[in-house]
Order: structure tokens, then C-alpha cells, then sequence
């Protein structure tokens, strides 16, 4: 690659890592914000499923408008956005005034990040040099997450309010290398169609709804949750309608007829899931269980992070060995063994015991999110890469909504008191989840082993793309 390209892919990675340093970050500083803000338990939980509620809502749309109005122009105008946005975040005085500005840095979020992947995607092309890319890409992504948990304890130990402004210093840098690096390109012509509102109103309000549905899933009654999911079904049913007819759909609906595509997005909504859900149990488990500190608990899990030196390292070799289909199957049958290690979890192992799955899980991440990448927007035409990069990030983070809503839901059933034994058991319980979730994605991953995409995937990518 040409030192051009590396200048970019270096902003691109600098955005992805920022958002995953800022909900890592935030993720440890909630004790200190509830303190200092007075709010409830149930406020404070809004404050992390208002951002969740905003990335996962708006990411299909954010995509889209990537491929219509320009990626660089939509990534640069949306990082300011999340700069402007996260700094207010740490004047809030209010419980309501933070709320509101984690909702609209997770927008700012959802239209940010897909037009990043789709600058790597078309600038790169498909084959081992786009596959190296997106592999670094998704290292850094991985990486911002484990080093925000200590990052995020260290800041939250001065003041909370160091965790929304250092995420303004960053956005500030990337927005500078960006303006200077990222070529500028002309607005993509629309030959004079329209924008299709109805099918961008529909679609946004039923992932809304449908996020929503599943963030307050265990805090509500299941009458709620059930006519919730409802309205969100209707409103889908209406856009598959609207972009059957639409002459400039939002979704061209025959790229579904892509299995690569929809077995990706399947796989990578149960992969979050069960990595999210098992991770959220094991904090519980450290913190609420063992009485661990939120800067040891934040230690403990950082080996996880193992994954930022692999995914750009060991990954790419196996990649071009083996085919992204064999490294995604490896990578869950990892997380599969990793969860199952963890099921026997006692009152008192030590961090020896808990060691072997937590360092396995990192290797199965390193193995399966990158090449998932991959999978999910090979093949895509260039005017498109901006959507499929929205399904996918809207299916990994549908899928961590699922997880934390199901493992929470299994967890409180399952507990019946409130001694150790039996937090314990609810624990237990709730480690099914995902464990269940990677069996899944491991068997619909190996769907993909039919496909002959093992050795052969570099020739099948250097091959005439499927539209």
C-alpha cells in the first residue's frame, strides 16, 4: 500500500478506536457519574442505552447516506458532531443533559462508522490489500475497547468528566489528519432521483423500536416488550413494501440475495451477542460477587485485548492460508470453548482459573470480527459498500443489545436471593446465553465452508464482483 493509503486507513483506524475507547471508557465511570449527578439506577442505565439506542438506530440510514451524499464528507461532518457532542456530555449538570448528549454522539456514531468502513472498502481493492486493512481496521477497533476499560478507571478516579473530554482531544486530532489526508471526491450523482424518505423513516423508526424493544427488555412488563416488537414488525413490513416500489430504494432489497452477506450479519449478531452478554456476567461475577475493584476488574479483562496485536498479525496470515470462511468457524468454535470453560465458575477461583477462557476468547475475536468484515462487504459494488457496511455494524450491535438484555433477563429469573450462593447460580444460568448464541454462529458460519471459501477466498475476491 502507498503512503497515502496508510495515511488513511491510520485516520480510519483512529475513528474506530475512538469509538470504542468512548463506551469502554463510560462503561467503568457510571458508579462516579450516579454519584456526583443523583441519578436512580434506572437514569443511569439510560445513559449507555441512549447511545446504544442512537448507533444501532440510525446506523443502517448513516450507512446509506454514506454512498449517497459522500463518504468523506459524511465522515468529517459526523466526527464533528461526536467531538461537539461528547464534550457537552461533560458540562452536563443534569442527569437529562448527559442523556441527550450520549443519543446523539451514538447518531453521530451510527453515520461516522459505516462511511469510515466504506473509505476503506473502495479505496482498497477487494483482496489480500483490502483484507490486511480491514483486518488492522477491526485490531484497533478491539483494541480502543480493552484499553477504554483501563483508561476509563484511571480518568473516572480524578473525575468522571475526563472520560467525555479526552475523547474530544482525540476526535479533535483524527478531524485534523483527516481533513489533511482523506482525498476529497466528488458528491455521488443521484441523476436526479429522489432521496427515499419513507423507506429512511420506516426502516430508522423500526430499528428504533426494535432496540429499544430489547434495552428495556428486562425492566419492563413482557406485554410492553411483546407490543413494542410488534409495531417495530409493522414498520419493517412497511419498508420492505415502500423499497419495492421506490425507484432510488434506501435498500436495494436484492442484496440480500448475497448468502455471504446475510450469513455474515446472522453470524455477527450472535457473536456480539455471546461476547458482550458473557463479558457483562463476568464483570458482575468480579465486581458484585468477588467485591473486585473497577480498576482490577478492568485489569483482569484487558487480556482480552489480546486481540489488537493479533488481528493485524496472526489473522492476515491465516486468512491467506485458509479462507476467511475457515478462520470465521475456528473463531467461534474458540468462543464457543471459551464459554464453556467458563461455565463451572466457583465462588472462589482464582484468576488462574478463569485465565484460559478469558485469553481464548480473545484469540476467537481476533480470528472472527475482522474476517467477518471481510465476508460482509466482499462482493458488494462500490455504490452499495456504504449499506452493507451499515447492516453489519447494525447486526453487531443488535446483537450486544440482545446479549445484555437476554443474559440480564436469565440472570434475574434465575436468582433466587441475594446470597452468594445464589448470585452464583444466576450466573451460572445466565452463561448459557453465550454459550448458546456462539454454538449458533458456529453453525452458521460452517454454511459457509460449502462454499468452497476456504484457500480459494483470495481468488474468489480478485474474481468479477457479485452485485
Amino acid at each position: 500500500m502507498s503512503g497515502r493509503a496508510w495515511g488513511v486507513l491510520f485516520v480510519l483506524c483512529g475513528a474506530i478506536f475512538l469509538e470504542g475507547i468512548d463506551v469502554a471508557m463510560l462503561n467503568v465511570a457510571l458508579p462516579s457519574i450516579r454519584e456526583d449527578l443523583g441519578m436512580s439506577t434506572g437514569m443511569l442505565q439510560w445513559v449507555m442505552s441512549a447511545y446504544v439506542l442512537g448507533y444501532g438506530g440510525f446506523m443502517l440510514l448513516g450507512g446509506r447516506a454514506a454512498d449517497l451524499f459522500g463518504r468523506r464528507q459524511m465522515f468529517v461532518f459526523w466526527l464533528v458532531v461526536f467531538l461537539l457532542f461528547s464534550g457537552l456530555g461533560g458540562f452536563a449538570t443534569e442527569g437529562w443533559m448527559l442523556i441527550v448528549a450520549r443519543f446523539v454522539t451514538g447518531v453521530a456514531a451510527a453515520f461516522m462508522t459505516p462511511a469510515g468502513l466504506s473509505i476503506i472498502t473502495t479505496s482498497f481493492e477487494e483482496g489480500p490489500k483490502r483484507n490486511k486493512a480491514l483486518l488492522v481496521y477491526s485490531g484497533t477497533a478491539a483494541g480502543g475497547f480493552s484499553i477504554g476499560l483501563v483508561v476509563g478507571g484511571l480518568l473516572a478516579a480524578v473525575n468522571w468528566r475526563w472520560v467525555f473530554f479526552a475523547p474530544v482531544i482525540l476526535s479533535f486530532l483524527i478531524l485534523i489528519t483527516a481533513l489533511a489526508l482523506i482525498p476529497k471526491s466528488a458528491r455521488p450523482s443521484r441523476d436526479g432521483q429522489p432521496v427515499d424518505l419513507g423507506g429512511a423513516i420506516t426502516v430508522t423508526g423500526a430499528i428504533l423500536l426494535l432496540v429499544f424493544s430489547v434495552e428495556r427488555a428486562t425492566h419492563v412488563a413482557v406485554s410492553w416488550t411483546v407490543g413494542t416488537v410488534a409495531a417495530s414488525l409493522v414498520l419493517f413490513l412497511a419498508f420492505v413494501a415502500i423499497e419495492r416500489r421506490s425507484s432510488s430504494p434506501l435498500v436495494r432489497l436484492g442484496i440480500f440475495a448475497n448468502s455471504k452477506l446475510v450469513r455474515s450479519n446472522i453470524a455477527a449478531l450472535l457473536f456480539a451477542a455471546g461476547f458482550f452478554g458473557f463479558q457483562f456476567i463476568v464483570v458482575l461475577y468480579l465486581q458484585e460477587l468477588r467485591n473486585w475493584s473497577t480498576l482490577e476488574t478492568s485489569f483482569a479483562m484487558i487480556v482480552i485485548g489480546i486481540d489488537a496485536i493479533l488481528s493485524p498479525t496472526l489473522t492476515p496470515k491465516l486468512v491467506e492460508k485458509f479462507g476467511n470462511a475457515r478462520v470465521i468457524f475456528g473463531g467461534l468454535i474458540l468462543a464457543s470453548l471459551s464459554y464453556a470453560l467458563f461455565l463451572p465458575v466457583g465462588p472462589d477461583w482464582t484468576y488462574a482459573m478463569m485465565f484460559p477462557s478469558l485469553i481464548i476468547l480473545g484469540l476467537a475475536f481476533s480470528l472472527a470480527y475482522g474476517p467477518l468484515t471481510i465476508v460482509g462487504t466482499e462482493g458488494i459494488d462500490e455504490e452499495e459498500q456504504g449499506v452493507a457496511g451499515g447492516l453489519l455494524y447494525t447486526s453487531f450491535q443488535f446483537g450486544a443489545a440482545l446479549g445484555l438484555s437476554s443474559v440480564a433477563a436469565v440472570n434475574i429469573a434465575t436468582t433466587d436471593g441475594s446470597s452468594p450462593a445464589a448470585q452464583l447460580d444466576g450466573y451460572q444460568a445466565a452463561l448459557v446465553v453465550p454459550l448458546v448464541a456462539a454454538l449458533l454462529a458456529t453453525l452458521i458460519s460452517a454454511f459457509g465452508l460449502r462454499d468452497r471459501s476456504g484457500v480459494a477466498d483470495k481468488s474468489v475476491a480478485e474474481a468479477a464482483p457479485v452485485s
